[in-house]
Order: C-alpha cells, then sequence, then structure tokens
C-alpha cells in the first residue's frame, strides 16, 4: 500500500504525532480512511519517542486486530521500520536503526476481558473499534498509561448508539486534552465516486445513518421497517433453483425453519415449519425435529442446513442421519440484521404468503429502545433468526 496524498483528515491524524494533545478520536462513516493511517501514525509516534518501551493495540479481538490493522500496516511501502509479530504471545517487536519497541496486541470481547492488560505499564494504546469493547477492558487499558506523563491514547470507532458510553464519555463531551476528527467516505482518497455509491448501497435505515453519514443514532422501532409486502411477498414461487433450510432450533422456546429456494440471485422462501413446545405444551425431542427437518425438505436436493452453532445436540442428529450437508451460521447479530435488511431492501429476499409466521414477525420484531446499546427485544425472532442466518450466512456470499 503506498500513499499517494493524504485528505485534510487524515494529515490531522499526522500532525496529531507532534501535538500536545493527548488523546485522539476518530470516528464515522466505514471505509473513511480512518484505521490505517491511525495505525501508520500510532507507531511513528511511538518509534519517534520512545525506546525499549511497551505499547498496546487492541481491538474486539485478536483475530480481528491481526485482520484489521495489523496486516494493513504491514503492507504500508515507505516505512523505514521492521516488523517481527510473534502470534503465540500476540506480540509485535518494531525495530528502526536499533530502537526496538513491543506492541502487545489484546481482544476486548467482554466484561471479562479487562483482566488480560492487568499488570503491564505502556506508553500509548491504540484502540480499533473502540464501541465494540466493554467499558471495564477499555477503562483498565486506559490506567495502564497513567504512569507517563507523555503518553497517547488513539481511539477509532463507527457510531452507535447515543446512549453508549464511549459516545457520553467522549464524544457527546469532548475530554480535555482531547482532539476529535469526524470522518466520511468522502475524506477517503482512494474512494471513488463508483466505490462510494456501492458501499452506500450496502446499507439501510439506522446503518445508513451510522455507517455512511457517520451519525450516533438510536436504532429504534421495528427492525426491518425496508419489508414491504408489496415488493417481498409472492403468491407463487420458483419450483427449481439452489434449495437450502434455515433453522432457529429450540426446545423450550420455539422452533423455526425456513425452506429456500435461491434462483436468478433471488432468495425465496418457499416454506417454512413452526413449532412453540411451549405453547403447545409438548416438548419434542431431537428425533422429532429431524424428521420435521425431512418432511420440509422433501426429495428436494438441499445443499446445506444453516443453524445457529450453539444447537450442538441437534448437528449432531442431523451428522448422524447423513443427509444434510450442516453449515453453522454467522450468528452476529446487528451486522446480520444490516446485511439482512440490505437484501430485502434490494428485493434480493422474497416470502411466500403461504409463511405465516416470518410475516407475522416482520410485523413484531423491534429495537429495545431502553438498551445502552444495540439490543433486539428477545420476543417474536425465531423465524427471524433463522432468515438472518440465512441471509448472512449464506445469500449475502452471493451478492
Amino acid at each position: 500500500m503506498k500513499f499517494e496524498k493524504l485528505s485534510e483528515k487524515q494529515a490531522e491524524i499526522i500532525k496529531f504525532i507532534s501535538e500536545p494533545d493527548d488523546t485522539l478520536i476518530c470516528d464515522g462513516a466505514v471505509r473513511s480512511g480512518k484505521t490505517v493511517v491511525m495505525i501508520m501514525a500510532f507507531v511513528i509516534w511511538a518509534m519517534t519517542h520512545f525506546e525499549n518501551t511497551n505499547f498496546a493495540i487492541c481491538g474486539k479481538t485478536v483475530g480481528n486486530v491481526e485482520k484489521n490493522v495489523l496486516r494493513p500496516l504491514f503492507e504500508i511501502e515507505g516505512l523505514p521500520y521492521t516488523f517481527s509479530y510473534r502470534r503465540s504471545d500476540s506480540m509485535l517487536a518494531v525495530n528502526c536503526g536499533g530502537i526496538k519497541n513491543n506492541f502487545y496486541v489484546y481482544g476486548g470481547k467482554d466484561e471479562s476481558s479487562y483482566m488480560l492488560i492487568q499488570g503491564i505499564t505502556l506508553a500509548g494504546v491504540f484502540f480499533d473499534e473502540v464501541a465494540l469493547m466493554p467499558r471495564s477492558f477499555v477503562e483498565q487499558a486506559i490506567s495502564r498509561t497513567l504512569t507517563f506523563d507523555n503518553s497517547k491514547l488513539w481511539f477509532n470507532c463507527n457510531p452507535d448508539s447515543p446512549s453508549h458510553w464511549f459516545y457520553e464519555g467522549y464524544i457527546a463531551e469532548i475530554p480535555p486534552g482531547a482532539k476529535r476528527l469526524h470522518f466520511l467516505m468522502e475524506d477517503n482518497p482512494i474512494m471513488t465516486e463508483e466505490k462510494i455509491k456501492k458501499a452506500k448501497s450496502k446499507f439501510t435505515g439506522v446503518f445508513y445513518d451510522r455507517y455512511v453519514n457517520g451519525l450516533w443514532v438510536v436504532a429504534q422501532g421495528l427492525v426491518y421497517k425496508v419489508f414491504d409486502e408489496g415488493k417481498n411477498v409472492e403468491e407463487v414461487s420458483p419450483t427449481d433453483g439452489i434449495w437450502y433450510i434455515s433453522m432457529d432450533y429450540g426446545t423450550l422456546n420455539p422452533c423455526s425453519m425456513g425452506l429456500w429456494c435461491v434462483k436468478d440471485g433471488i432468495a425465496h422462501r418457499v416454506d417454512e415449519y413452526y413449532y412453540d413446545g411451549r405453547k403447545k405444551g409438548v416438548q419434542k425431542t431431537d428425533e422429532d425435529y429431524y424428521g420435521e427437518l425431512e418432511k420440509l425438505a422433501g426429495d428436494r436436493n438441499i445443499q446445506c442446513l444453516v443453524i445457529d452453532p450453539s444447537a450442538a445436540s441437534f448437528i449432531a442428529t442431523v451428522r448422524r442421519h447423513g443427509r444434510f450437508a450442516v453449515r453453522k451460521a454467522k450468528n452476529d447479530v446487528i451486522p446480520g440484521i444490516n446485511a439482512t435488511a440490505t437484501l430485502i431492501s434490494d428485493g434480493k429476499v422474497k416470502i411466500n404468503r403461504k409463511c405465516g409466521d416470518i410475516l407475522r414477525e416482520f410485523k413484531t420484531y423491534r429495537f429495545d429502545e431502553n438498551a445502552p446499546c444495540d439490543r433486539v427485544i428477545k420476543e417474536n425472532d425465531h423465524a427471524m433468526d433463522d432468515m438472518r442466518y440465512f441471509c448472512y450466512t449464506i445469500l449475502e456470499r452471493m451478492r
């Protein structure tokens, strides 16, 4: 990767290296050129101000940091540094003319993650996608820098809810000594008009406001406001195409399965199965549900069963019978909802009118407006979940 030019916003990141401010906050749209310039500036700052010192690079997971931060860093042309990354202990050693510093990689995925970063002294911390990390982890990492008078904190993220702890503590009221830069896709020199148009087409609703306009807005009301019965409901579905079944497994909770036919890039929910054991007063076994899966499939050639990876006992049952290949679903809820909403908006998802359970849930599946971060109300969501598994795991890859 070669930087032929920087945008004004990106140049402001570089200026932070020599500015007296101790905190840099870069938030805004996706694909706006924040991360790669920030990690480059972070390393330059560390290597020009310190020697034999420890730093941290934090993300939601170590894998995310390796993919989204370290890989782009290693691809930058013209840097005078030698990089040596030891995956065994997640440590990046950076050398330049005999000057060496260590950069430890941490994942802040849940409330227990703060324990991973205890006990180390750091001169600076880079937080990639800080809005995805728990506050306890971030505050523990910050506390590791307090013994350095000239330490710096580097934050980047895409927007979340305005009730998110990071927005309240760092965006709504910018702390003393902090510099905030708000990014849009147009602030990234490599994003042509065509690339921006394509990127914008991937988002709808609240996700468009956040990931395109870079706004901290509330996810509220119906989750799939883009669902239009005139566009997304059909009376007759195809009888030939590529067949899949999606499943949200439940024993006490309802079990939902969807039969999908993909033809000409459009996924048609041709039929479904829905059973609420609590309401019926009879709980079904894994073998019972396998029998229902067979009935739903009929004699069709099913490419795979897409299912929540937590349904371990049922997955074992399916594999024992040997008919269906199992694909464990991508189960990230909010990214999955965004992908599904975009596919629905683009007319890539059609529901046969006889699929009454999923049509009922479209009218009641809502965001929890009282939650401190994006969360859906866990009611009337089982057909919604099986649809999300299919759309996010299978259909999005076909776009």
